[in-house]
């Protein structure tokens, strides 16, 4: 047993057990360092990038203390986004398989509000969502957090830069004074410090460093000729790397969409994803990305945040973000788990500045490169390797992953290795095919019965 050990923990052991069927076996340097303390009941303000294992972290902290036999709400867990939240209670709910019906609840924006309410009426241990719909709960007083006695602020500091000062505020008044906070950041700018000092009492801080080991991702830097070249500058390096799947960083929305669209018109498999789209656009999109029938997303800093992207070939960074740390982490999204990943940065002379507050803050020299030769224009886009096929059908009509596989290959015109990620929402489900047999697989869907019945299904 080793000192990093998840055995080393005074942990249940139904958790500990569940643990080892998860191959969670050593800790992670957030994890060996926040979960003493919270497991103590001492506030705690941790500053760690995402992917850094800092939910199984809180995760555990929240079940530890959970009393399953008080049917109350004990935990509320805050996310700045729907995507974060949904991956935060999946965790949750994984790490809590060995314990007995623990009900974990997400109420974010962007879903219906009735059943939401109506899900409260039946109570829950842990809630996970984002303020904006908390707080529209707790007015419509669907929601008593008068039991808490853990909150957790995940990505504290995306929150406080959508505008959630406020409500974060309001929601933290409805809460016990006596409570366990735990705070997590990727940044620590002085709005979080002001926050921290009115919502957590001696906290114990913790700082897991941002830095990357520089074998696993290869950052590069190109100065552009003229700011008008900015997205030729971009094809051409896309072209050069081919990444299988990528993410282009913009400032803003409206950039994010214009980049995106650019980069569709001239052959590439390319979305966006930010603040502007409707829920179930985001949630598509995301799906498509996830199983490889987009190659690139075109995505804000916000929109990205705590998106759950595994195996995350390149980065490019359109622009030198006005923050090193955010640098850092939007960097810090390839080359993980042991991967190689590729990091590339444009700037413009109107930059340098930027450029200079980055090197300061790595401490060391960045050596701007040329870019490729133009000659790299004439190279014809990859298409993506996947089509994802859209079902009009999903668990509340008993639709259940193998169900989709068995109809796709059923006649062995498809066999199950040119099938991809089946995803089964409540009501729709996704399956990824190889892109050169979505056709056939959209006529086996279109022809054939799922469970007895015809859906209609159509390719995204």
């Amino acid at each position: 047993m080793t000192a990093s050990s998840f055995a080393t923990l005074p942990l249940q052991p139904e958790l500990l057990a569940n643990l080892e069927t998860l191959n969670y076996l050593q800790m992670t340097d957030i994890q060996a360092e926040a979960l003493p303390p919270i497991l103590q009941g001492r506030d705690v303000i941790a500053q760690a990038k995402t992917g850094s294992g800092k939910t199984a972290a809180f995760g555990l902290g929240l079940l530890q203390k959970l009393q399953v036999e008080r049917f109350c709400i004990q935990s509320l867990v805050l996310c700045p986004t729907r995507e974060l939240a949904d991956q935060v209670a999946g965790e949750i709910r994984r790490l809590a398989r060995g314990m007995h019906n623990v009900k974990v609840l997400t109420l974010c924006g962007g879903q219906p509000f009735g059943p939401q309410a109506q899900s409260l009426e039946h109570g829950a241990h842990i809630i996970v969502g984002t303020p904006g719909r908390i707080d529209d709960h707790l007015r419509k007083a669907n929601l008593q957090l008068d039991q808490v006695n853990l909150l957790v602020l995940d990505e504290a500091d995306r929150m406080l830069n959508m505008g959630f000062q406020e409500t974060l505020d309001a929601i933290v008044e409805q809460l016990p004074n006596q409570r366990q906070t735990l705070l997590f950041s990727a940044t620590f700018p002085e709005k979080i410090a002001s926050l921290s000092a009115r919502f957590l009492r001696d906290p114990q801080r913790i700082t897991v460093e941002a830095g990357h080991d520089a074998s696993s991702i290869r950052q590069h830097f190109y100065r552009l000729p003229s700011e008008k070249q900015r997205f030729e500058a971009l094809q051409l390096l896309l072209l050069h790397f081919a990444p299988a799947t990528s993410v282009v960083f913009c400032t803003t929305r409206k950039e994010t969409q214009e980049v995106a669209d650019a980069l569709s018109q001239v052959g590439f498999s390319a979305q966006a994803l930010h603040g502007d789209m409707e829920q179930k656009d985001r949630d598509q999109t995301l799906v498509q990305f996830a199983n490889k029938s987009i190659s690139i997303l075109v995505a804000t800093d916000v929109a990205a945040r705590g998106l759950d992207i595994a195996a995350l070939d390149a980065v490019f960074n359109y622009q030198l973000s006005l923050d090193p740390e955010v640098h850092v982490h939007r960097v810090g999204r390839t080359g993980r788990a042991g991967e190689q990943g590729v990091a590339c940065t444009l700037f413009s002379d109107a930059e340098n500045f930027r450029l200079d507050t980055l090197s300061d803050y790595l401490q060391q020299p960045i050596i701007p490169e040329d870019l490729p030769s133009k000659a790299a224009l004439q190279t014809r886009p990859a298409p993506a390797a996947m089509q994802t096929l859209l079902i009009d059908g999903g668990k509340k009509d008993k639709l259940r992953p193998g169900d989709i596989l068995g109809a796709l290959t059923a006649n062995q015109q498809l066999q199950g290795d040119q099938i991809g990620k089946i995803l089964v929402t409540d009501r729709r489900s996704f399956v990824a095919v190889e892109r050169k047999l979505a056709k056939i697989a959209l006529q086996r869907l279109t022809e054939g019965k799922l469970k007895g019945r015809n859906f209609r299904a159509r390719l995204c």
